[in-house]
């Protein structure tokens, strides 16, 4: 399995979960855990997902990603478990 973690944070609105999911499926991205929550009016989402079957390279999803948060006004992060790991370890 190839896991990635994506991450979701700005202002809430209309949309921002069924767009990014939305993306991840037609990209053949398998969402295999999921959290979000609302303060006030800020969203916050994280995901783990499964990128084992994409078709696309990593770093193209990470940017087409980017892009799909740009246009709701939110910020979207894609990183490899890995790497996210290291960074977050004490």
């Amino acid at each position: 399995m190839n896991k990635a973690i994506i991450t979701v944070v700005g202002k809430d609105t209309v949309g921002i979960i069924a767009n990014v999911c939305t993306y991840l499926a037609e990209n053949k991205v398998n969402i295999l855990d999921i959290s979000q929550t609302i303060v006030q009016e800020y969203f916050n989402m994280m995901m783990i997902v499964d990128m084992g079957v994409m078709e696309k390279p990593f770093e193209q999803i990470v940017n087409e990603l980017v892009a799909v948060g740009n246009r709701m006004g939110v910020q979207v992060k894609c990183q490899r478990t890995d790497i996210f790991d290291k960074m977050h370890r004490i």
